[in-house]
């Protein structure tokens, strides 16, 4: 076992590999960090998921929004074959707060400090500031999967022994990580979001024929009011994101998370980064009026979906949210023959503009016995609560009903 200069960390070794813990994401190489799956586009086994990528996790730490000053401080599980070959990966935080997650676990917390104890730090395995599910337990097509990912698995559970911290989370996971990690001990735990399926539609008129017909009238009329008052919309991607297009959308994500957080997690050095090392996988769709940028929303585009991100806006316009965030979306999607849309956390509303409900799903190590059993229960009927609550809003589905 070794200590990490700066942070508390560990390895873990047996006769065939070695986990070890970086504290920084740039001491994995590009390169090695590419051949895991999902994490480069046409690499790996599993589609393309932008916010696993180098590019993405390597900017959020470079840019300074998401390290140990902003209370997240990396602690990286790397899985080394014997000759010091990267072939799996657990993305990985060590937490002193619970912000910018989205899977709330605040009123744990709460009882775990009650009940005398100390709930941060905690280990956090996720996408900092990004509600998308993608791969957590991160694997090469050299190594048999199932292997790696209980070793990732097990290896986190070391690790939050090893650092004596409450609990360790595994948040936004596929359903294969989810199986893994249930598997290895740990408890599962279920939300909900609103995405868009494309069904293999034409174009947005095709997709609006599957709707029952108040649902298509609303939409049309929703569309037609955004843009008015002489309002246009860019698609920017690749080249066509200038910095300048970047500081108005800067603009617009600083007030609405100034509204919403109180300071914004991200800075605008992030998304120079992003700009600079991932333009192909970014989406502006940028609002303007009389010559200037008045509204937009940040995309990502991964293998098969798109993910929309944040928006914002400096002056407002009804209904330019919907057009801006959900159907222009739709629109790119099928343009560009995406399978889906994810349209970031929560929103009911989302539902009768043709984003259907969909269960998230995530993952939980508590070593405290007493602890674990209070949240096993809960969770046994929250998950029971949101799959009753996903049958409900499926019940009122937009698309026409078939006979």
């Amino acid at each position: 076992m070794t200590q990490s200069s700066d942070a508390p960390g560990t390895d873990h070794e047996d006769d065939s590999f070695v986990i070890r813990v970086r504290d920084r994401f740039a001491e994995i190489s590009e390169a090695d960090w590419s051949r895991l799956s999902g994490t480069a586009p046409g690499e790996g086994v599993a589609p393309y998921n932008p916010f696993i990528s180098h590019a993405f996790l390597g900017a959020l730490e470079d840019s300074g929004s998401a390290t140990a000053q902003t209370g997240w401080l990396g602690q990286h599980l790397a899985l080394e074959d014997a000759d010091g070959t990267l072939i799996a990966a657990l993305p990985c935080y060590l937490k002193s707060h619970s912000q910018g997650e989205y899977v709330f676990d605040h009123a744990w917390a709460d009882a775990y400090r009650r009940a005398g104890g100390e709930y941060y730090p905690k280990l956090q395995s996720s996408v900092p500031f990004t509600p998308a599910t993608g791969p957590r337990l991160l694997v090469s097509d050299a190594i048999d999967a199932s292997s790696a990912r209980q070793a990732l698995a097990q290896g986190l559970m070391a690790l939050t022994n090893r650092l004596g911290v409450s609990s360790a989370h595994v948040t936004f996971a596929t359903q294969t990580d989810i199986q893994a990690l249930e598997t290895a001990g740990y408890l599962h735990r279920t939300d909900q979001q609103f995405h868009f399926h494309n069904a293999g539609y034409g174009d947005f008129d095709a997709f609006l024929e599957t709707l029952s017909s108040r649902k298509r009238k609303n939409i049309r009329k929703e569309r037609a009011t955004a843009l008015e008052n002489g309002i246009t919309v860019e698609w920017l991607t690749g080249g066509d994101i200038t910095e300048s297009a970047m500081d108005a959308f800067f603009a617009f994500y600083s007030d609405t998370g100034s509204r919403k957080w109180g300071r914004p997690y991200l800075n605008r050095t992030f998304y120079s980064l992003i700009a600079e090392r991932m333009p192909d996988d970014i989406l502006l769709v940028m609002a303007k009026r009389n010559g200037r940028y008045v509204a937009g929303a940040i995309n990502f585009i991964g293998g098969n979906t798109l993910f929309g991100r944040h928006w914002g806006c400096i002056e407002h316009h009804a209904c330019l949210h919907f057009e801006i965030c959900y159907y222009q979306a739709i629109e790119y999607a099928i343009a560009n023959k995406l399978e889906f849309v994810e349209a970031g956390a929560q929103g009911e509303h989302k539902l009768a503009r043709g984003y259907m409900p969909v269960i998230t799903h995530s993952a939980h190590y508590l070593p405290h016995e007493g602890f674990r059993n209070a949240v096993a229960d809960y969770l046994e009927h929250e998950r029971e609560d949101v799959a009753q609550f996903s049958r409900v809003l499926s019940e009122h589905s937009p698309f026409k009903k078939e006979n």
